[in-house]
């Protein structure tokens, strides 16, 4: 293999070069079908590598040529015994992962709680049951991270029928923790470790990145590539190590949830992904490093804004400083101060001391400067960078905090590292599966719920029944409630707080979500 070639993206280029006559689909015909559209000239360049399943360009389903072959190199990029490509996103990873492992309905799956929806989609279609885990919290900053070594233990010794474990690393705010033990556990028990690491395609990579889980030992791992890495919107993989998975059903399984016509400029884009990787090495990240550190040196002199950062042991009002505006409460216990031991650069969390300007009116003030955030909560707000940033977004970036800070003069800066936030934190990364550290089984299937059994009330008086819905706050897409679950008077409470800050949720019947359907007692 020669990790400086791109195999598939050249066989594309070969085939737009050569200029043949297009008598199969897809049925723009190289773009042909638009010419003299002005508005399409940026698409038709796209377009003539756009193509199907023809004589020299392979089959993902079945792949023998160029596309088993960019496989095998994303194999050895990622340090996995082998890779997919996906071109339905992490999502259909994760489905295909599910359906691995749960072949027969009511097979138990242990999964972190605060999961993707794309997770809970996946038990649906398998008709599985799950054990929910309790993820950890970090003190600091009360943002969950993943569930701790004991809490996996003590639910594969409770369940030990359970098929695997599938957690959650990095989350969405870059934080994240050692995955070694948690992998140990599991091969210790016979069954994989899956780990939805959407947001840790470039983990592993460079000596400033946290570790991957494939090195951690994990044994099949789904990366969204277009969120880190430099794929196309749509383009992840999945990569799979160890014998502790059906690579054949897992094939099988793939080719279930994806396209039998996958877009072959998304699958190519992976390809030059890889290539970017494999063919620079560590050096690929030099820029979006470098834009990192001055973004963060540009910070230091804004002491109005927090970074989020690990709590730091040997000096722990550095570390309450650091972790979200949040003091921790005293003496915090090992297992929490463990919870969150690694952050990913390129996910720079920050927030206002002060407390005056929650997580959403930051973002609404930095994006009428012409800075886009990733999301924001409560009290932070996620900046992403990556190997793609310039030095020249850091400067607008920072020009822009600088001007939200001058207009807002009266504020007295000497006393920010004692103000708390006025507001509750309602991270929507946060879903707790109650005070134990793991559930009793719930069944998840596709069997929709009677109509007749459903009625709409309203939020207020929601406390104490049982959800017939999902909510979703998008993003990060983590569902805090599913169909079937009871609703607590703190999770009422907090679905009250996500409608009034204007937080946006999927699946819903009342997009204001003024009510909420819920089971007749």
């Amino acid at each position: 293999m020669n990790k400086h070639q791109a195999p598939l993206l050249e066989a594309l280029l070969r085939y737009r070069e050569e200029g043949n006559v297009s008598l199969h689909v897809p049925g723009h015909k190289n773009g042909k079908a638009y010419a003299g559209v002005q508005e399409a000239d940026l698409l038709r360049e796209v377009m003539r590598i756009d193509v199907t399943e023809i004589t020299g360009t392979d089959d993902l389903h079945h792949p023998e040529g160029v596309i088993r072959q960019a496989q095998q190199l994303a194999a050895d990029c990622f340090g996995a015994e082998e890779s997919y490509f996906l071109v339905g996103g992490s999502t259909s990873g994760n489905l295909a992962m599910i359906l691995t492992v749960c072949t027969a309905p009511g097979d138990l799956l242990l999964v972190q709680r605060n999961v993707h929806k794309s997770v809970l989609n996946g038990l649906m279609l398998a008709g599985a049951q799950v054990v929910f885990l309790q993820p950890e919290t970090d003190a600091g900053s009360g943002l969950a991270v993943a569930p701790s070594e004991e809490t996996v233990r003590q639910a594969l010794e409770a369940y030990p029928e359970a098929k695997g474990v599938l957690v959650t690393m990095p989350n969405y705010y870059g934080m994240g923790s050692d995955l070694k033990p948690l992998a140990a556990a599991c091969h210790q028990h016979g069954v994989p470790l899956l780990v939805d690491e959407a947001h840790g395609a470039h983990f592993g990579l460079h000596p400033m990145l946290p570790d991957s889980a494939l090195s951690c030992g994990a044994d099949a791992v789904v990366q969204s590539t277009h969120k880190m890495l430099g794929a196309m919107t749509m383009g992840a993989m999945l990569h799979v190590q160890g014998e502790l998975l059906d690579r054949k059903l897992l094939r099988q399984r793939l080719a279930m949830v994806q396209s039998s016509s996958p877009s072959y400029p998304l699958m190519a884009s992976l390809d030059l992904a890889r290539r970017q990787l494999h063919a620079q090495g560590q050096d690929a990240f030099t820029a979006g490093l470098a834009a990192v550190d001055a973004f963060q040196r540009g910070l230091a002199q804004l002491p109005r804004f927090g970074l989020l950062q690990p709590p730091q042991p040997a000096t722990p009002a550095a570390g309450t400083a650091a972790a979200g505006g949040a003091a921790p409460p005293p003496g915090p216990s090992s297992a929490r101060a463990a919870a969150y031991t690694r952050q990913d650069p390129f996910k720079a969390v920050i927030y206002d001391r002060t407390g005056a300007l929650s997580g959403y009116a930051l973002q609404r003030a930095l994006e009428a400067r012409g800075c886009v955030p990733e999301m924001s909560d409560e009290r932070r707000v996620v900046l992403l960078f990556s190997l793609g940033s310039t030095l020249e977004d850091v400067n607008h970036l920072l020009w822009a905090l600088v001007h939200i800070v001058k207009q807002e003069p009266e504020l007295n800066l000497d006393d920010i590292d004692h103000a708390a936030p006025a507001a509750p934190d309602v991270s929507t990364w946060n879903i707790s599966s109650g005070e134990r550290s793991y559930s009793s089984p719930v069944s998840f299937s596709l069997q929709p719920a009677d109509p007749q059994k459903l009625e709409a009330i309203r939020v207020e008086e929601s406390a104490g029944r049982v959800a017939g819905e999902m909510v979703i706050p998008y993003p990060p897409g983590i569902p805090v409630l599913y169909p079937g679950e009871v609703i607590t008077g703190p999770m009422a409470s907090r679905l009250i707080r996500l409608r009034d800050a204007g937080v946006k949720c999927q699946g819903t019947a009342d997009p204001d979500m003024d009510t909420i359907v819920v089971y007749k007692d």
